[in-house]
């Protein structure tokens, strides 16, 4: 039996044969490039859609750009990454970027491997969103391609750029709040760790907890309480934490990955929130919403957080050199746990 023939490839030179429009024409469309025309851009898009046209990354790499942004992420089960990507990948697609996500398992090797191979695949530049990899190991890479960094605070940084809320402010509010509400014995709730990396977002949290308890003359209460981030170890390290009969007063979470369970394994230990305790966290993630969670917690607004680390790297990909350092002001947003 004769083998079907195979389709021929759709080439560029196919999308302006049938736009009716030259090479050039149809590269400056898919370069974004500027002064083309909204009826140039239609007609070309028209064409590349009716023909499946695909741009090659390889040639396209060869002549300078592959129009290809590496994204990596500390994990896929955090509520507060998908509307920051989402506003991320929409960015930098209206200037005619894709994304290839990646996602480092908060694994210092995994995180290094996954870069090494975006790299590789001739990305352009390169988010990262709460790295685990230190500063030397950003400005190693950085020296290969423009990384624009959420969730690692380093603004002395000069190879690469930074976009974060102010951690430490928002750890301070959260822990005043909790204090004007008459508390005393707070405690905060938040990552184990083997060894503290500077810039990490939950020491600056901790810094700011640390700094509310002082002002208000209550640093002898102040007491980190340590939980593992997996679930299948938080759950019943949570509900061991609720039946000490120690237990704080109230609790100021580094992130609602732990405030929203633990909101939620004390209301089904029938404690009251509030009166029995008292709770704020971190993130303000969809979960945190929810009526009957009703978490209050601290906002980052993800939407601006991906606006803002896309213009970085646009402007480094225009030719930007010195480095940027963007913060944010965070936001309470109060619900009734506390």
């Amino acid at each position: 039996m004769d083998k079907p023939a195979r389709a021929s490839r759709v080439t560029i030179r196919t999308v302006a044969a049938d736009a009716g429009v030259s090479v050039a024409a149809v590269s400056k469309v898919l370069r974004n490039a500027y002064g083309v025309s909204d009826s140039l851009k239609q007609k070309v898009m028209t064409s590349i859609d009716k023909l499946g046209y695909r741009p090659s990354t390889a040639a396209r790499g060869m002549r300078g750009r592959t129009f290809t942004i590496g994204v990596l992420l500390v994990g896929m089960d955090n509520p507060f990454l998908p509307p920051l990507v989402s506003s991320f990948k929409q960015a930098m697609g209206k200037e005619g970027y894709n994304t290839l996500i990646g996602v480092g398992e908060a694994r210092t090797h995994v995180e290094s491997a996954l870069i090494d191979s975006m790299i590789d695949m001739r990305i352009d530049g390169l988010l990262l969103i709460a790295p685990r990899i230190s500063g030397a190991t950003l400005d190693h890479y950085a020296g290969q391609v423009p990384i624009s960094v959420i969730g690692h605070h380093e603004n002395t940084a000069k190879t690469f750029d930074t976009t974060n809320v102010d951690d430490f402010s928002g750890g301070r509010a959260a822990t005043e709040a909790l204090i004007k509400k008459g508390y005393r014995d707070i405690a905060m709730l938040c990552l184990k760790h083997s060894k503290r990396r500077d810039g990490e977002v939950w020491y600056e949290r901790e810094r700011g907890y640390h700094a509310a308890m002082q002002e208000a003359g209550l640093e002898n209460f102040s007491r980190i309480v340590r939980i593992a981030e997996r679930p299948d170890e938080m759950q019943p390290q949570l509900l061991t934490l609720l039946e000490e009969p120690g237990r704080p007063e109230a609790f100021f979470c580094w992130s609602d990955i732990h405030g929203v369970p633990l909101i939620n394994a004390a209301r089904m230990k029938g404690l009251r929130i509030p009166g029995d305790l008292g709770l704020i966290s971190y993130d303000n993630t969809a979960p945190a919403g929810l009526p009957l969670i009703g978490l209050a917690s601290i906002d980052q607004n993800p939407t601006i957080l991906g606006q803002c680390a896309a213009d970085q790297l646009l402007s480094r990909l225009k030719g930007r050199a010195e480095a940027s350092h963007a913060v944010i002001e965070p936001e309470l947003i109060i619900r009734k746990s506390f």
